[in-house]
């Protein structure tokens, strides 16, 4: 796993030891970013969670101009770390160990781009993009885009979110969601 494009391209991340981190595909990660490139430009990242750190890293080697990982497993958030200072992005970017979606009351600030990459076949899609907007993390011209399992049933509004765009890589697919 590397860093596709920026300044800190072709650097090698860390993985996880295990399955139970699940690392966004490179090219699911490729296509998000091809999606982004008119918006990662001195954006204001939010990685939910986060694993590896691979998009926030990506996101910040491309150009945004900061990063909040939040991942509640102490195994990512040594990846994340290590990953932070392996490609030389440590001071753009901080990372949260909380549980979510019920400590995103604990996040501060506002985000131009929120992804979120959950564990697959959950129950609180629902619970994480309500939480977003009532607790105002997504700026109002803000994009959210979530990774699930293509066969997952995403809403198609909800909360004043609606769903722009889906489009599937195998198994895996994004959801993105603006402000109607």
């Amino acid at each position: 796993m590397r860093v596709i494009a920026g300044t800190a391209r072709g650097r090698k991340l860390m993985e996880p030891a295990d399955r139970r981190i699940r690392p966004t595909l490179d090219r699911v990660r490729g296509a998000l970013f091809n999606m982004l490139v008119l918006e990662i430009e001195d954006a204001e990242f939010l990685d939910l969670f986060a694993g590896t750190g691979a998009n926030g890293i990506e996101a910040l080697s491309r150009g945004a101009a900061h990063c909040v990982f939040v991942d509640n497993d102490a195994e990512a958030q040594k990846i994340i770390r290590g990953n932070r200072f392996h490609t030389g992005l440590a001071s753009q970017a901080r990372c949260l160990p909380l549980s979510l979606p019920a400590d995103l009351h604990r996040i501060t600030g506002s985000y131009d781009i929120i992804f979120a990459d959950p564990p697959y076949h959950n129950d609180y899609y629902a619970a994480l993009l309500e939480g977003i907007v009532g607790k105002e993390l997504l700026k109002p011209e803000g994009l959210v885009v979530i990774e699930h399992d293509r066969r997952e049933n995403m809403p198609e509004s909800i909360a004043g979110l609606e769903r722009t765009r889906f489009k599937h890589y195998g198994d895996a697919a994004l959801s993105s969601y603006r402000f109607a």
